[in-house]
């Protein structure tokens, strides 16, 4: 019998080290988190130095038994990651399994391989307190922000919402993002390059404000020449990037296999626990000894000596704490790894990217070629650039190909078969996509790399973020082309705007994030967020007690919470007043309303109600113009009438168009309300009918109906429903059949299971 057990929190994770070690070793999984604050309540003594009060959550509660059975007469182990979270989860299993923490052996390692296990085995201590504080800090602070803030969004914004200090802060990055794009106008210069003979390409050195200006230099160039004036070739370098962090991976398995950052941190994961890889959340970039020497046998075997350069890079966080290693192989021979294709190409990259960053620079040759033009005092330029040693680039590719000038010498004449002058615009900033709003967030300094990927996920499923493909829109680029001595004018079409895969905030973004600025300042202010997280690391290092760092931040959070309570819902519903409309001389305000952004005719407060209307696609608040607005109150609409006199109506619901016919709902995806014709109507109308008229089957005198259903067809008495067997034929059941089967058929179960109260910490 095994007399030692080793805790882990996942079971592939316990698989695989239960293989490095002998019978004396039991290995078993805590399936992740076993104790935290129940969901319901603050369960925070906020009196009593903000004492919180975890416990073990109902799901976990035959794993925690099962570890104390485990337990008893055993040497126990605690092996969770080696972050502030595993930390925690360690000093929870001794909580909840009776284990004294200052006895209980710890054992922490960044790869699961033998010779790691076996280390660490050797070299136990025991649960870090101060990991632990730091990680509580986390979780109090975290806690009371959302437990506090919240509800004042449910009541001053809408129902359902959250707030946090880090998704907070990366939803108002992406609003203001985009405010930016909105009020961005685009400048267009005119940029001119000329193809001379042998195919030497060049472009001016300088740019013209307009199209009179290039035309009328365009046209100064009759009659000149063209000389080589000089030709300078620099040997350079391209030196490769640092082994991966959590968010260099994220970037760049976004940019190369298009992966998102959940998506990613989960390959990551199963190829860690498989030990295939170090530890898969770390800001570190420096490698092992060990990993370094590996990295160079292989390098030299595989490629030859000159591919190889021993790098150790310095981490730019002088406060990472997540792990002690870059993201690497735990074993370089290895080429290529993973349980399916995406695992495969993920630890590609990986493998790839740790391997050349102890590789040779590539060396390049870059050649420019200064071309004079008489009687000018502009210049064009020629540039070209060769591989000589492509280095690293051997194994981590992506440099562009090589680009060849033709031979001249210095002071040849040159002919121009074409001289081009294209009109080329200013860009707006760029959308977030996952990896650069991760991007971002590391370069504030705000959250950590085990916080990006639920932060994103979090400001998806709440609705603030949705991830989007932009179609773009067309715009003409001029161009003019000086060939054989003639200027003609060649406009082209472009489309500009179409990007892929982008973050983009809803009406509920905008609203929440002017809020919180405007009355909660501290939440979403970016220095703020990036000090709370010095402060965890300061807690880490023993040099803050947290208690004290969650009392410092409350005293200031509380009151501004209690102040909340006179703020109006009006105030925060942003109203704007966009005009008066004519036909009824009320005013029109585009404004946020309890389904999202909406228009409002009227006064709220007036005698008669106002009228209300969606948003028209593509406006927000700020940009929804008045003849918009009129065109959106033009609904509903009467499109005509059905053949027994009924009217049809057109209109835009919560779930997008329809028309209706009487109490009957119809969509009429992706056709517009304002412009369906009879015809259409009618068609949807008549459609809808006929679907309506396949699911009805049956009904008895008692209400019972036979009916048509997604799965087959059914009974229901609107209460319960009864599923009728294949080989029997609906349309002959009986009313006492129905009864019978609806008799023996469970009750639905309700949405929603009321809850016993929870008891909230004194």
């Amino acid at each position: 019998m095994a007399a030692n057990l080793v805790i882990v929190e996942s079971p592939a994770k316990a698989k695989t080290i239960e293989k490095f070690l002998g019978k004396d070793y039991q290995v078993k999984s805590s399936f992740g988190h076993i104790r935290d604050l129940p969901k319901k309540g603050l369960n925070i003594d906020i009196a009593k130095d903000f004492e919180p009060h975890y416990e073990v959550s109902a799901d976990k509660r035959k794993t925690v038994s099962e570890l104390k059975t485990a337990a008893k007469g055993k040497e126990v182990w605690l092996a969770s990651d080696e972050d502030r979270e595993g930390e925690a989860i360690a000093w929870h299993l001794t909580q909840a399994l009776k284990l004294d923490p200052a006895k209980t052996k710890r054992i922490v390692f960044h790869e699961i391989t033998k010779p790691a296990i076996e280390a660490a085995i050797k070299n136990p201590r025991t649960v870090d307190g101060k990991l632990v504080d730091a990680q509580q800090a986390r979780r109090v602070l975290d806690r009371l922000v959302g437990y506090e803030l919240s509800p004042v969004l449910w009541k001053k914004v809408r129902t359902g919402l959250s707030a946090g200090r880090v998704q907070s802060v990366a939803v108002r990055l992406i609003v203001e993002r985009e405010r930016e794009i909105t009020a961005f106008t685009a400048a267009s210069s005119f940029k001119v390059t000329a193809l001379f003979d042998n195919d030497l390409p060049a472009e001016l050195t300088v740019a013209f404000d307009s199209l009179e200006d290039v035309k009328k230099w365009l046209e100064s160039l009759h009659d000149v020449n063209y000389a080589v004036k000089d030709i300078q070739t620099k040997p350079a370098s391209r030196n490769p990037g640092a082994p991966f962090t959590t968010s260099t991976l994220q970037q760049e398995a976004s940019r190369r296999l298009g992966y998102s950052v959940r998506q990613t941190m989960t390959l990551a994961q199963r190829l860690y626990e498989s030990g295939q890889i170090t530890y898969m959340r770390t800001d570190s970039t420096t490698l092992s000894g060990q990993a370094i020497k590996a990295a160079e046998q292989y390098i030299t075997k595989s490629f030859g000596a000159q591919y190889h350069q021993v790098r150790q890079y310095k981490t730019k966080n002088s406060s990472a704490q997540e792990a002690h290693e870059a993201i690497r192989p735990t074993d370089f021979n290895v080429t290529a790894a993973g349980a399916d294709d995406q695992q495969k190409k993920l630890y590609q990259l990986i493998w790839q990217r740790a391997l050349a960053s102890q590789m040779a620079p590539a060396a390049l040759e870059r050649t420019e070629v200064t071309i004079t033009i008489s009687d000018h005092s502009e210049t064009f330029l020629a540039k070209g650039e060769v591989l000589k040693f492509d280095g690293f680039m051997k194994v981590y590719g992506g440099g562009k190909d090589d680009t060849l000038l033709p031979a001249v010498q210095p002071g040849q004449a040159l002919q121009a078969a074409s001289v081009t002058a294209t009109e080329s615009f200013t860009r707006p900033p760029a959308r977030y996509s996952e990896a650069s709003l991760v991007r971002k967030l590391e370069e504030l300094g705000i959250g950590r790399p085990s916080t990006y990927a639920p932060t994103i996920s979090t400001i998806q499923t709440r609705g603030y973020v949705e991830k989007s493909d932009l179609e773009g829109t067309p715009r003409t680029v001029r161009k003019l082309v000086l060939a054989n001595g003639q200027i003609t004018q060649a406009d082209e079409e472009q489309i500009t705007g179409a990007d892929r895969g982008k973050l983009l905030p809803t009406g509920i973004a905008d609203v929440t994030t002017d809020f919180l600025v405007k009355y909660f300042p501290t939440i979403v202010d970016f220095d703020f967020t990036a000090e709370v997280e010095q402060e965890f690391d300061q807690i880490a290092d023993g040099n803050l007690k947290w208690q004290n760092m969650i009392a410092g931040f409350y005293k200031d959070f509380h009151p501004l919470i209690e102040k909340s309570e006179d703020i109006s819902r009006q105030e925060v519903s942003q109203a704007r007043l966009i005009g008066q409309d004519p036909g009824k001389d009320l005013p029109i305000y585009a404004r946020f309303g309890r389904y999202g952004p909406m228009l409002q005719r009227g006064e709220t407060d007036s005698e008669d109600k106002p009228d209300f209307a969606p948003l028209p696609k593509g406006t927000t608040i700020d940009t929804v113009t008045l003849e918009q607005a009129l065109t959106a109150f033009q609904l509903p609409r009467l499109v005509g009438q059905t053949d027994d006199g009924q009217d049809i109506k057109a209109n835009i619901g919560r779930f997008g168009p329809y028309v209706q016919v009487g109490k009957t709902f119809v969509s009429i995806k992706p056709l517009d309300p304002h412009t369906i014709t009879l015809e259409e109507a009618l068609a949807a109308y008549a459609e809808k009918l006929a679907k309506d008229a396949a699911k009805h089957i049956n009904e008895f005198a008692s209400g019972i109906k036979v009916l048509n259903g997604p799965y087959g067809p059914y009974v229901t008495d609107g209460k319960k429903n009864a599923r009728i067997a294949k080989d029997v034929d609906a349309a002959t059941i009986t009313e006492a059949e129905a009864k019978k089967l609806l008799a023996a058929a469970p009750a639905k179960k309700g949405r929603f299971k009321r809850r016993a109260p929870t008891k909230k910490s004194k």
